[in-house]
Protein backbone atom coordinates (compact mmCIF):
# COMPACT_ATOMS: atom_id res chain seq x y z
CA UNK A 1 0.00 0.00 0.00
CA UNK A 2 1.38 3.26 -1.02
CA UNK A 3 2.34 5.30 2.28
CA UNK A 4 1.09 8.91 2.14
CA UNK A 5 2.05 10.93 4.59
CA UNK A 6 5.31 13.61 5.39
CA UNK A 7 8.15 13.37 7.60
CA UNK A 8 11.08 16.09 7.70
CA UNK A 9 14.16 14.83 6.96
CA UNK A 10 15.46 15.87 10.66
CA UNK A 11 12.70 14.78 12.51
CA UNK A 12 13.81 12.37 15.17
CA UNK A 13 11.83 8.69 15.33
CA UNK A 14 12.45 5.92 17.69
CA UNK A 15 12.06 2.19 16.79
CA UNK A 16 8.84 1.35 16.05
CA UNK A 17 7.18 3.98 15.62
CA UNK A 18 4.07 3.87 12.73
CA UNK A 19 3.13 7.67 11.25
CA UNK A 20 -0.44 7.01 9.44
CA UNK A 21 -1.71 8.32 6.17
CA UNK A 22 -2.23 12.04 5.51
CA UNK A 23 -0.32 12.42 8.86
CA UNK A 24 2.36 15.72 9.26
CA UNK A 25 5.52 15.85 10.73
CA UNK A 26 7.77 18.84 10.79
CA UNK A 27 11.64 19.07 11.36
CA UNK A 28 12.79 19.51 15.42
CA UNK A 29 10.34 17.03 16.44
CA UNK A 30 11.36 13.87 18.58
CA UNK A 31 9.16 10.70 19.15
CA UNK A 32 9.72 7.86 21.58
CA UNK A 33 10.13 4.41 21.04
CA UNK A 34 6.61 2.47 19.80
CA UNK A 35 4.37 5.74 19.50
CA UNK A 36 1.48 5.26 16.96
CA UNK A 37 0.71 8.43 15.49
CA UNK A 38 -2.57 7.77 13.27
CA UNK A 39 -4.03 9.35 10.04
CA UNK A 40 -4.01 13.29 9.82
CA UNK A 41 -2.70 13.98 12.71
CA UNK A 42 -0.27 17.03 12.51
CA UNK A 43 3.10 17.25 15.08
CA UNK A 44 4.49 21.06 14.31
CA UNK A 45 8.11 21.72 15.46
CA UNK A 46 8.57 21.73 19.12
CA UNK A 47 6.83 18.61 19.37
CA UNK A 48 8.92 15.94 22.13
CA UNK A 49 6.47 12.74 22.14
CA UNK A 50 7.48 9.60 24.64
CA UNK A 51 7.01 6.08 24.14
CA UNK A 52 4.51 3.88 23.48
CA UNK A 53 1.99 6.77 23.08
CA UNK A 54 -1.18 7.00 20.68
CA UNK A 55 -2.35 9.88 18.97
CA UNK A 56 -5.59 9.73 17.10
CA UNK A 57 -6.49 10.69 13.60
CA UNK A 58 -7.05 14.49 13.88
CA UNK A 59 -4.97 15.80 16.89
CA UNK A 60 -2.88 18.68 16.75
CA UNK A 61 0.18 18.66 18.63
CA UNK A 62 2.61 21.87 19.35
CA UNK A 63 0.87 24.38 16.72
CA UNK A 64 2.29 27.86 18.71
CA UNK A 65 0.14 29.36 21.13
CA UNK A 66 -3.09 31.05 20.74
CA UNK A 67 -1.78 33.95 22.84
CA UNK A 68 -1.49 37.45 21.04
CA UNK A 69 1.38 38.12 23.36
CA UNK A 70 3.22 35.15 21.61
CA UNK A 71 6.14 36.84 19.54
CA UNK A 72 7.36 33.51 17.75
CA UNK A 73 10.25 32.62 20.53
CA UNK A 74 11.20 29.26 21.22
CA UNK A 75 9.07 26.83 23.03
CA UNK A 76 8.03 23.28 23.19
CA UNK A 77 5.66 20.68 23.62
CA UNK A 78 6.65 17.59 25.60
CA UNK A 79 4.35 14.99 26.56
CA UNK A 80 4.92 11.82 28.30
CA UNK A 81 5.72 7.92 28.06
CA UNK A 82 2.37 5.32 27.26
CA UNK A 83 0.04 8.66 26.89
CA UNK A 84 -3.06 8.56 24.81
CA UNK A 85 -3.84 11.55 22.88
CA UNK A 86 -7.71 11.10 21.57
CA UNK A 87 -8.94 12.32 18.20
CA UNK A 88 -9.16 16.02 17.45
CA UNK A 89 -6.99 17.13 20.75
CA UNK A 90 -4.97 19.96 20.53
CA UNK A 91 -1.58 21.10 22.23
CA UNK A 92 0.04 24.37 21.67
CA UNK A 93 3.39 25.29 22.46
CA UNK A 94 4.57 27.37 25.25
CA UNK A 95 5.26 31.31 25.54
CA UNK A 96 8.27 33.24 27.23
CA UNK A 97 6.39 32.08 30.31
CA UNK A 98 7.52 28.55 31.02
CA UNK A 99 9.34 28.33 27.18
CA UNK A 100 6.89 24.89 26.89
CA UNK A 101 3.69 22.99 27.96
CA UNK A 102 3.84 19.55 29.63
CA UNK A 103 1.83 16.44 29.92
CA UNK A 104 2.89 13.74 31.89
CA UNK A 105 3.24 9.95 31.76
CA UNK A 106 0.32 7.59 31.55
CA UNK A 107 -2.32 10.09 31.28
CA UNK A 108 -5.59 9.97 28.87
CA UNK A 109 -6.58 12.89 26.87
CA UNK A 110 -10.02 12.37 25.48
CA UNK A 111 -11.72 13.70 22.21
CA UNK A 112 -11.68 17.16 21.44
CA UNK A 113 -9.64 17.84 24.70
CA UNK A 114 -7.76 21.57 24.33
CA UNK A 115 -4.41 22.03 26.13
CA UNK A 116 -3.02 25.74 26.02
CA UNK A 117 0.51 27.34 26.17
CA UNK A 118 2.24 26.57 29.43
CA UNK A 119 0.02 24.21 30.67
CA UNK A 120 1.73 21.43 32.83
CA UNK A 121 -0.07 17.94 33.71
CA UNK A 122 1.49 15.43 35.77
CA UNK A 123 1.15 11.69 35.45
CA UNK A 124 -1.61 9.65 35.20
CA UNK A 125 -4.10 12.23 34.99
CA UNK A 126 -7.83 11.47 32.70
CA UNK A 127 -9.54 14.16 31.18
CA UNK A 128 -12.79 13.61 29.39
CA UNK A 129 -13.98 14.90 26.00
CA UNK A 130 -14.18 18.68 25.18
CA UNK A 131 -12.47 20.07 28.05
CA UNK A 132 -10.70 23.19 27.51
CA UNK A 133 -7.26 23.82 29.54
CA UNK A 134 -6.50 27.43 29.28
CA UNK A 135 -2.66 28.96 29.62
CA UNK A 136 -0.95 28.83 32.41
CA UNK A 137 -2.77 26.20 34.42
CA UNK A 138 -0.88 23.36 36.65
CA UNK A 139 -3.01 20.52 36.90
CA UNK A 140 -1.13 17.94 39.50
CA UNK A 141 -0.69 14.17 39.24
CA UNK A 142 -4.10 11.74 39.29
CA UNK A 143 -6.37 14.79 38.54
CA UNK A 144 -9.64 13.46 36.73
CA UNK A 145 -11.76 15.94 34.69
CA UNK A 146 -14.81 14.62 33.28
CA UNK A 147 -16.52 16.18 30.14
CA UNK A 148 -16.88 19.64 28.70
CA UNK A 149 -15.20 21.42 31.71
CA UNK A 150 -13.64 24.84 31.20
CA UNK A 151 -10.67 25.77 33.27
CA UNK A 152 -9.46 29.42 33.91
CA UNK A 153 -6.42 30.57 33.46
CA UNK A 154 -3.62 30.48 36.03
CA UNK A 155 -5.68 27.80 37.81
CA UNK A 156 -3.69 25.09 39.97
CA UNK A 157 -5.74 21.48 40.53
CA UNK A 158 -3.95 19.59 43.58
CA UNK A 159 -3.91 15.57 42.83
CA UNK A 160 -6.34 13.50 43.04
CA UNK A 161 -8.85 16.01 42.92
CA UNK A 162 -12.08 15.23 40.97
CA UNK A 163 -13.51 17.24 38.48
CA UNK A 164 -17.65 16.94 37.70
CA UNK A 165 -18.82 16.99 34.06
CA UNK A 166 -19.81 20.74 32.88
CA UNK A 167 -18.30 22.68 35.63
CA UNK A 168 -16.57 26.68 35.41
CA UNK A 169 -13.16 26.20 37.03
CA UNK A 170 -12.68 29.69 38.16
CA UNK A 171 -10.48 28.94 42.05
CA UNK A 172 -7.97 26.59 42.64
CA UNK A 173 -9.29 22.93 43.68
CA UNK A 174 -7.41 21.43 46.58
CA UNK A 175 -5.91 17.93 46.15
CA UNK A 176 -8.07 15.39 47.14
CA UNK A 177 -11.35 16.86 46.63
CA UNK A 178 -14.23 16.03 44.42
CA UNK A 179 -15.56 19.72 42.94
CA UNK A 180 -18.69 19.99 41.81
CA UNK A 181 -21.86 21.91 41.03
CA UNK A 182 -22.31 25.70 39.58
CA UNK A 183 -20.71 27.85 41.02
CA UNK A 184 -18.11 25.11 41.64
CA UNK A 185 -17.55 24.28 45.35
CA UNK A 186 -16.41 21.52 47.64
CA UNK A 187 -18.28 18.26 47.30
CA UNK A 188 -16.76 15.36 49.41
CA UNK A 189 -13.28 13.56 49.18
CA UNK A 190 -12.73 11.54 46.21
CA UNK A 191 -12.49 8.38 47.71
CA UNK A 192 -13.38 6.63 45.28
CA UNK A 193 -10.22 7.60 43.30
CA UNK A 194 -7.91 7.55 46.63
CA UNK A 195 -9.20 3.98 47.00
CA UNK A 196 -8.57 2.73 43.20
CA UNK A 197 -4.82 3.96 43.53
CA UNK A 198 -4.12 2.44 47.02
CA UNK A 199 -5.24 4.28 49.60
CA UNK A 200 -6.24 2.21 52.95
CA UNK A 201 -8.97 3.46 54.71
CA UNK A 202 -7.50 4.81 57.08
CA UNK A 203 -5.35 7.20 54.64
CA UNK A 204 -8.80 8.74 53.29
CA UNK A 205 -10.13 8.83 57.15
CA UNK A 206 -7.24 10.95 57.61
CA UNK A 207 -8.16 13.38 54.63
CA UNK A 208 -11.71 13.80 55.37
CA UNK A 209 -10.71 15.00 58.81
CA UNK A 210 -9.19 17.77 57.49
CA UNK A 211 -12.02 18.94 54.98
CA UNK A 212 -14.60 18.15 57.30
CA UNK A 213 -12.43 20.69 59.71
CA UNK A 214 -12.28 23.28 56.83
CA UNK A 215 -14.99 22.67 54.58
CA UNK A 216 -18.39 21.23 56.45
CA UNK A 217 -18.24 22.19 60.06
CA UNK A 218 -16.86 25.84 59.16
CA UNK A 219 -18.13 28.25 56.68
CA UNK A 220 -15.16 30.48 57.16
CA UNK A 221 -11.86 28.46 55.43
CA UNK A 222 -10.03 31.41 57.85
CA UNK A 223 -11.84 29.52 61.03
CA UNK A 224 -11.03 26.13 59.54
CA UNK A 225 -7.79 26.36 59.03
CA UNK A 226 -6.93 27.44 62.28
CA UNK A 227 -9.13 24.61 63.84
CA UNK A 228 -7.32 21.70 61.98
CA UNK A 229 -3.84 23.23 62.72
CA UNK A 230 -5.06 23.09 66.45
CA UNK A 231 -6.57 19.61 66.27
CA UNK A 232 -5.03 17.53 63.91
CA UNK A 233 -1.58 18.72 63.64
CA UNK A 234 -0.20 15.32 63.31
CA UNK A 235 -2.16 14.30 60.48
CA UNK A 236 0.09 13.55 57.96
CA UNK A 237 -1.85 15.10 54.96
CA UNK A 238 -2.04 18.54 56.81
CA UNK A 239 0.91 20.11 55.55
CA UNK A 240 0.48 19.63 51.78
CA UNK A 241 -3.64 20.59 52.22
CA UNK A 242 -2.33 23.68 53.81
CA UNK A 243 0.23 24.67 52.11
CA UNK A 244 -2.20 24.46 48.75
CA UNK A 245 -4.46 26.62 50.21
CA UNK A 246 -2.07 29.12 51.46
CA UNK A 247 0.04 29.59 48.17
CA UNK A 248 -3.37 29.83 46.50
CA UNK A 249 -3.13 33.38 45.17
CA UNK A 250 -5.97 33.23 43.12
CA UNK A 251 -8.35 31.38 45.83
CA UNK A 252 -9.38 27.83 46.19
CA UNK A 253 -13.24 27.15 45.90
CA UNK A 254 -15.76 27.29 48.89
CA UNK A 255 -17.75 24.73 50.82
CA UNK A 256 -21.08 24.00 49.66
CA UNK A 257 -23.79 26.60 51.10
Amino acid sequence: MEVNHFIHPDAKLGRGVEIGHFSVVEADVEIGDGTVVGHNVTIFSGARIGKNCRIFPGAVIAAIPQDLKFNNEYSTVEIGDNTTIRECVTVNRGTVDREKTTIGNNCLLMAYVHVAHDVIIGDNCIIANLASIAGHVVIDDYVVIEGIVGIQQFVRIGRFAFISGGSKVRKNIPPFVKAARDPLAYAGVNSVGLRRNGYEDGQVKAIEDIYRLLYVKNSNLTKGISEVEKDLANNPYLKEILDFIETSKNGVIKGMV
